[in-house]
């Protein structure tokens, strides 16, 4: 088992950057695949970056795509996912997530059911 911690959420306004960060620790990680998703009140989670541990490829929402970035930091065992133009349908819980299986799948697994071990989540809103 992994244990996730983010953080770095927060209030920003509409334009703004936040850096979240999500430090793993329990296991060894190269097998890895990590992803934030989020979840806004009354919708399902969904999934919006994902990265490998080892190579470092990535994936991203269509709803994201150039606004978003994650990456890590192996010697740190910290994930990051860096938000710039920030929007108010930005605003949910964000999640990091690990998937065990991550490393052998074609692509970075994009459901939430595909991942074994979740952190807390952490408040992101973007006001207007």
């Amino acid at each position: 088992q992994v244990q996730l911690v983010e953080s770095g959420g927060g209030l920003v306004q509409a334009g703004g950057s936040l850096r979240l960060s999500c430090a793993a620790s329990g296991r060894t990680f190269t097998s890895y695949a990590m992803a934030w998703f989020r979840q806004a009140p009354g919708k399902e989670r969904e999934f919006v970056a994902g990265i490998r541990w080892s190579g470092g490829s990535t994936r991203y929402a269509d709803a994201v795509k150039g606004r978003f970035t994650t990456s890590r930091d192996n010697d740190k065992n910290t994930v990051y996912l860096q938000m710039n133009s920030l929007k108010p349908e930005d605003t949910a819980v964000y999640y990091c997530a690990a998937d065990l299986l991550g490393q052998i799948r074609s692509l970075i697994a994009t459901i939430p059911a595909a991942y074994d071990d979740w952190g807390q989540g952490t408040q992101v809103t973007v006001s207007s």
